[in-house]
């Protein structure tokens, strides 16, 4: 009776549970006592918070206005008193007197989930997971997650924009690069041409010039053999006209034979000679002489 009066049972309040009972029913009947009994966990809460706060503005008002001042120093020590003092100055929020209690297994657990689905969506790194999960406080640790979360995002979209910026700087001078190669390979081959084109000319002018002397040659061969033809014409007609002069000398000798021979017989009164006769036997040397025939 009293326990469902006060709301605790056998797995909170310290007793032996029962042997057959599963876990997850233990679990749900701690946690129903837990909410029967949060509104006197929560008064306690409150009156430690509030007699905190009263301790801190009776002390302020201890060290600024009360005539025990110095006796109160003596007690703490003035190393304590200079920390105190600096808390005339400050606001009663200023002191930060918050009261927490340790998370219980279910908000730990749910505090792992965000933590494990922060790392499934990359949004935190392993370095946060291990600072978030040496946070005792559950509220603490999930602000940190967001704070976290929120920085990280930031980080990777600077990374990608950096990213996508690099890439296109490698892009521009990929681009650059491949324009400067082009140029470079218009400019080799026009080099190219260039020296071909010239080298063509090279060869054309020596062999224009070879085909010039070749021809220079063949010329003066050609000339040449012509005198040797026109000198042989010209022996051929002198040895032809003096032929021509010897055949003449020997029918002048002839006749002046004849003619002497003819006085001779006239002298002499002769018989006739035969002169056709003597010319079938034999003809004249041409040096004085008969030639057989």
């Amino acid at each position: 009776m009293i326990r469902d009066v006060t709301g605790l049972n056998e797995a909170r309040d310290g007793a032996m549970p029962d042997k057959y009972s599963l876990v997850g029913v233990q679990k749900l009947a701690a946690a129903n006592s837990n909410t029967a009994t949060r509104h006197l966990l929560q008064a306690g809460l409150f009156l430690t918070q509030e007699v905190c706060e009263a301790l801190s503005l009776r002390i302020s008002d201890i060290l600024e206005y009360s005539p025990t001042a110095d006796a109160f120093a003596q007690q703490i020590g003035a190393h304590n008193v200079a920390t105190l003092n600096e808390m005339t100055e400050l606001h009663l929020y200023d002191f930060g007197i918050f009261i927490e209690l340790m998370p219980d297994e279910e908000e730990k657990q749910l505090l792992e989930n965000n933590i494990q689905a922060a790392l499934a969506q990359q949004t935190i790194d392993i370095e946060d997971a291990i600072d978030l999960r040496e946070i005792r406080s559950v509220k603490l640790a999930n602000q940190l997650l967001k704070v976290r979360r929120k920085k990280k995002l930031e980080r990777d979209q600077k990374i990608q924009q950096e990213n996508i910026l690099a890439q296109a700087q490698a892009n521009i001078q990929t681009q650059q690069a491949s324009a400067q190669m082009e140029i470079q390979k218009k400019q080799s081959e026009s080099q190219s041409m260039q020296e071909l084109e010239s080298i063509k000319a090279r060869f054309e002018s020596e062999r224009m010039m070879q085909e010039t002397e070749l021809k220079k040659q063949i010329m003066d061969h050609e000339f040449e053999i012509k005198i040797r033809i026109a000198k042989l014409e010209a022996d051929a007609m002198k040895a032809k006209e003096d032929g021509k002069e010897d055949r003449k000398d020997e029918r002048t000798k002839i006749q002046a034979t004849q003619q002497s021979e003819l006085i001779d017989q006239r002298k002499n009164d002769s018989p006739p000679k035969d002169f056709q006769q003597e010319d079938g036997m034999g003809e004249m040397d041409p040096f004085g002489g008969m030639m057989g025939m």
